[in-house]
C-alpha cells in the first residue's frame, strides 16, 4: 500500500510576490499550486492508494473563492483518478466561531467521491486498490472543545497545557483500542510535538498553543504517525515512524534552508512475522528559493558598494528568480557612499528583493555621566586615551603633549 503524506499547504500566502500578468493571480499562489500539482502528478504516475493531508489548507480561515476553486480542481483530479484523499483540519482551517463551516467541509457536503474530511477525532476505514487501511484522525481542537470552564477556572497556561495533553493522549489511546489489529493503521494528527525543530510556522502562530510529548503520539498500535503543523520536515521517531511532512512550499525566510516536499510511505505485510513493515522516503518538489545575503562593511572600506556587489555575485547559484533579502551593515560615515542604483541593478533578476541597512553609529564618549560637550578638552583627551587601554606611561606622555598643544592653541 502506497500513501502520500503532506501538510501545511497554506494557499493564500502572497508575501514577497507579484501579480502574474497572464493570470492576474499572485505569483506566490501559483507557486504553491505548482508544488501541489507536482505531488498529484507523482501520485497518479506511481498509482498511490491514499493521499493523506495533515491540515492547514489555506493561510486564512476565510479563503477567497479563487483559492477554493484552485484547491477543488486538484482534489477533484485525485478523486477522478481513483485515489482516496483524507483532509485533516488544521488550526488555520477552523472558523472564527463554532457552528461555522471549516475551510474544507464543502467536499463532505457535496459527497465528493474518494474524499474524506476529518474535523473531529474519529476512525476512518478506507478501502483502496491494495486493501483497507484504518486512519485515526486528530485534527486541531480548540481548548473550549476539550476543556470546560470549570476545568480551567484557576489554572495558568502551563497547567492548562498539561490538562490538554492528558485529554488528547486519552483520545489517541481510546481510538487505538478500537482498531482492528489485522489491518494497517495510521494516526493523522495536526499537533505541536515537543522537541520538533520549528520553521516558518512561528510567524503564523495563532494565539497560545498546547504541546504534546513524543510519547503521547508514538503509540505502538500505529504503523505510521503522520503529523502536520510544524513546517520543517523531520522524523521524530522510527518505531513507529512519527514524521512531520513540513510545509509543501517555502512560506518565508524561516524556511530558507529547508527542502520542501512530501513523504511516500509504503506499508506491506511481513509474511514471516505476520506484522506489517513500514518504509518512508522524502520526495522534494521544485519551489522558489529564499536567499539571505549579508554584506558587512569595514570602516576602512574605500568602496563599500563594490563590497556589497561582491557579496551578491558570490551566491553559488545566483539570485535569478529567487526571493532575496540583502542585509548591509556599515558605519554611519560610509552610508552616503553606497550607490543604490548599482545595488538594485545587481538584484534586478531576483523575483523579489528587499534591502535592509544596519547603520553602526559610534556612541558618544561620556565621563562621569557627562557628554563630551560638557567637559574640558583635556578631560576629553584623558577619557579618550584611557578608553584605548594603553599603558599608563604612554597615556601620561600623550597627555603632556596634548596639554601643550591645547595651551598653544589658546595662546593664539
Amino acid at each position: 500500500m502506497k500513501i502520500i503524506h503532506f501538510a501545511d499547504l497554506h494557499l493564500g500566502v502572497e508575501s514577497y510576490g507579484q501579480i502574474d500578468p497572464a493570470t492576474g493571480l499572485s505569483s506566490r499562489l501559483l507557486e504553491f499550486l505548482s508544488a501541489l500539482d507536482q505531488l498529484i502528478d507523482f501520485a497518479t504516475e506511481n498509482k498511490v492508494d491514499l493521499v493523506l493531508f495533515c491540515g492547514d489548507a489555506y493561510k486564512s480561515r476565510d479563503p477567497s473563492q479563487t483559492q477554493q476553486r484552485e484547491l477543488a480542481k486538484r482534489i477533484n483530479r485525485l478523486s477522478n483518478n481513483g485515489i482516496a484523499t483524507l483532509l485533516l483540519i488544521g488550526n488555520h482551517d477552523l472558523p472564527n466561531a463554532t457552528g461555522r463551516a471549516t475551510t474544507t467541509e464543502i467536499f463532505d457536503t457535496l459527497s465528493v467521491k474518494n474524499v474524506y474530511i476529518a474535523n473531529r477525532p474519529d476512525i476512518f476505514k478506507i478501502v483502496t486498490p491494495n486493501g483497507t487501511i484504518q486512519i485515526v484522525s486528530l485534527p486541531w481542537l480548540r481548548r473550549s472543545v476539550l476543556l470546560n470552564r470549570e476545568d480551567t477556572k484557576k489554572l495558568d497556561f502551563d497547567q492548562i497545557n498539561i490538562k490538554m495533553q492528558e485529554v488528547l493522549t486519552n483520545i489517541i489511546s481510546a481510538k487505538a483500542k478500537e482498531l482492528d489489529p489485522k489491518l494497517p493503521s495510521v494516526l493523522a494528527a495536526h499537533v505541536w510535538v515537543s522537541g520538533s525543530q520549528i520553521g516558518s510556522e512561528k510567524s503564523m502562530t495563532i494565539g497560545q498553543e498546547h504541546v504534546l510529548l513524543p510519547s503521547n503520539v508514538a503509540h505502538p498500535a500505529f504503523d505510521y504517525i503522520a503529523l502536520g503543523h510544524i513546517h520543517r520536515h523531520q522524523v521524530l521517531s522510527h518505531n513507529p515512524p512519527a514524521i512531520y511532512a513540513g510545509s509543501l512550499g517555502r512560506l518565508d525566510f524561516g524556511d530558507e534552508g529547508d527542502d520542501k516536499g512530501f513523504y511516500l510511505i509504503e506499508i506491506e505485510p511481513d509474511t514471516e512475522t505476520g506484522k506489517t513493515q513500514t518504509t518512508f522516503e522524502f520526495h522534494t518538489v521544485d519551489g522558489r528559493r529564499f536567499i539571505t545575503i549579508n554584506a558587512n562593511i569595514d570602516p576602512t572600506d574605500t568602496d563599500p558598494t563594490a563590497t556589497v556587489l561582491k557579496a551578491i555575485a558570490e551566491q553559488e547559484n545566483g539570485v535569478s528568480d529567487s526571493i532575496v533579502r540583502l542585509l548591509i551593515s556599515l558605519p554611519q560615515e560610509l552610508e552616503g557612499q553606497l550607490r543604490d542604483g548599482d545595488i538594485n541593478s545587481a538584484l534586478a533578476e531576483a523575483h523579489y528583493h528587499t534591502i535592509t541597512m544596519d547603520i553602526r553609529r559610534e556612541s558618544r564618549l561620556r565621563l562621569n555621566s557627562r557628554s563630551a560637550e560638557e567637559i574640558t578638552p583635556i578631560q576629553a583627551l584623558k577619557a579618550y586615551l584611557e578608553s584605548t587601554k594603553g599603558s599608563p606611561e604612554r597615556i601620561k606622555l600623550l597627555l603632556e603633549y596634548g596639554e601643550r598643544l591645547i595651551e598653544e592653541e589658546r595662546a593664539r
